[in-house]
């Protein structure tokens, strides 16, 4: 906590700083608005004018880690593919930045009007590469929701076939053939979390928008 000498002014933002820092602590389940009270020496009732409860706390807090999460726009030569790529795996180490991230983003309610600003630049950028907007904001959204789903996964708990591989490979061979194909790709590596993982999922994604821009078009 705190000390009386060193607390700075509240304000909002120092609210959500300090939030997510004892987010990384305690994590989402841990941190309520009386604890965030606690760490400035004061009642919950003080942090009421800036933030009216736990879910606009939440709110406040998801907007900040998307805002860190922005990314530069195509730099020169870039495509559009390798753009979406950077984008991506930018929110997911962003997500994985802090504990719970991903079920911080996942339950916001509301965003700022600068994190909706920032958004229409990015559909721009698609769009300004011969993407209708509406394709433009079902990928960039498809890209968005399969990475909270994946770094949520991440972030619980290992799947039931992580922790087969992990712990029980060998046992597996007892339940099943020598060759079976979840025994030869547990052995090349490829669990169903981790960096080669998200990967996967993000390119079978950028190439199907690929497919996708092609026929809209042709379309045209």
């Amino acid at each position: 906590m705190m000390s009386s000498a060193d607390r700075p002014g509240l304000t909002r933002q120092i609210l959500i700083d300090t939030a997510l820092r004892l987010l990384d602590e305690v994590g989402l389940d841990g941190l309520s608005v009386r604890r965030l009270a606690a760490e400035f020496g004061v009642k919950s009732p003080a942090l009421y004018w800036h933030v009216r409860g736990k879910q606009e706390l939440l709110d406040g807090m998801a907007d900040a880690i998307i805002a860190a999460a922005r990314v530069r726009p195509p730099r020169a030569n870039e495509t559009w593919q390798d753009w979406l790529t950077r984008r991506g795996e930018k929110y997911r180490r962003t997500l994985l930045a802090h504990r719970d991230g991903a079920r911080v983003v996942t339950n916001a309610e509301w965003l700022s009007e600068h994190t909706i600003v920032r958004f229409n630049g990015e559909l721009v950028v698609l769009v300004e590469r011969g993407f209708g907007a509406a394709l433009a904001m079902r990928t960039l959204t498809a890209i968005t929701q399969y990475t909270n789903g994946f770094v949520l996964r991440e972030q619980i708990r290992p799947t039931a076939v992580d922790r087969l591989a992990a712990n029980r490979l060998d046992a597996l061979t007892e339940l099943l053939d020598a060759d079976a194909p979840l025994l030869t790709a547990l052995r090349a590596g490829a669990g169903t979390v981790g960096d080669r993982a998200y990967r996967h999922g993000l390119r079978a994604l950028v190439d199907g928008t690929a497919e996708a821009l092609a026929r809209e078009t042709q379309r045209a």
